[in-house]
């Protein structure tokens, strides 16, 4: 049977760590989703930099590089070439949307830089967005922790990740999905932004603790899988003229399994540091914040006691 992988060809070479990084496409979705993002974003830091404002250099390069950056290359390199070809691959770039891209562009505060670069009329409206309901209930963490860990299973063991494999519109939509669902989760954890649904740091540390033992048993449980997912796609494949240097895939199977599993964790941890760094320097500042107060009460109090010193001279 003759079929099509879609973002791939029906004779592509053998995969290798050069090529993913040189096999670049042009995927349109993705293309306007990465110049239109990032390229609004610095518009927004060069606005603030001509008003004499200062933006951090590191939520810049968060967001357009590792975010923005990352995203491109998941969905446009030798990564997209080849994830519909290999299940392994495909996972790489499943953990890339669903956990790296998120944190950079969380950390990257772009409803910060909007709120202060938007015209009147336009921040008013971003900010009736952020105290909506519907972004309270979005950004709710037990709603967003629920579709965090689902998704991913509703993803490899229902019809939709072989639609995704068949129709390269659902495959460009998976991607995004990826990556909102991702963000959805992840921006009131580890963001700078007021946005809704942020919780104590405490309650955070718990949040992103329980993401890893889901990574894992997802992982596990596609590695002991018999069947295969995405059904007839694979096999088709290795029928094809790719079939000489394809892997067995139950075999490329296992090894996607391994691969969610221990990137799973190994981001996680990056993930837990992040936060952990946010929490110190957090209450690095409530501490000085304190300091500053204490200071000005025993100013205050110190200048009372010199003032009713001063009143009682007079008096003499």
């Amino acid at each position: 049977m003759l079929i099509t992988a879609s973002g791939a060809g029906l004779d592509l070479p053998p995969f290798t760590f050069a090529r993913g990084l040189s096999e670049w496409s042009l995927a349109p979705l993705p293309f306007l989703l990465t110049v239109w993002v990032a390229g609004l974003y610095l518009v927004g830091v060069a606005t603030l930099r001509r008003r004499g404002d200062h933006w951090p250099v590191g939520r810049t390069v968060a967001f357009v590089v590792v975010g923005m950056g990352t995203f491109a290359f998941a969905t446009m390199s030798g990564m997209a070439a080849y994830d519909t070809t290999l299940l392994s691959v495909h996972m790489v770039q499943h953990m890339l949307l669903t956990m790296l891209v998120p944190l950079a562009l969380a950390l990257g505060a772009p409803v910060t830089l909007a709120l202060r670069t938007l015209p009147p009329r336009p921040r008013r409206w971003l900010l009736a967005v952020l105290h909506s309901r519907v972004a309270r209930v979005l950004s709710f963490p037990p709603l967003t922790f629920a579709l965090y860990v689902v998704s991913p299973w509703a993803l490899y063991f229902s019809g939709w990740y072989l639609a995704s494999l068949e129709s390269p519109f659902v495959h460009e939509l998976m991607h995004v999905h990826l990556v909102l669902v991702g963000a959805l989760f992840f921006w009131p954890l580890m963001g700078i932004d007021p946005v809704p649904g942020r919780v104590g740091y405490p309650a955070r540390m718990l949040l992103v603790v329980l993401t890893l033992p889901f990574h894992a048993f997802l992982g596990v449980t596609i590695m002991g899988q018999e069947t295969l997912l995405g059904g007839y796609w694979y096999p088709s494949l290795a029928d094809g003229p790719m079939g000489w240097w394809l892997p067995d895939p139950l075999d490329d199977q296992h090894l996607a399994g391994g691969i969610l599993w221990g990137s799973g964790d190994l981001i996680g941890l990056v993930f837990f540091g992040v936060l952990f760094t946010q929490w110190v320097r957090s209450s690095m500042k409530e501490a000085k914040r304190e300091d500053r107060r204490l200071d000005l009460l025993e100013a205050r109090a110190a200048a009372s006691r010199d003032g009713g010193d001063l009143e009682r001279e007079t008096g003499r």
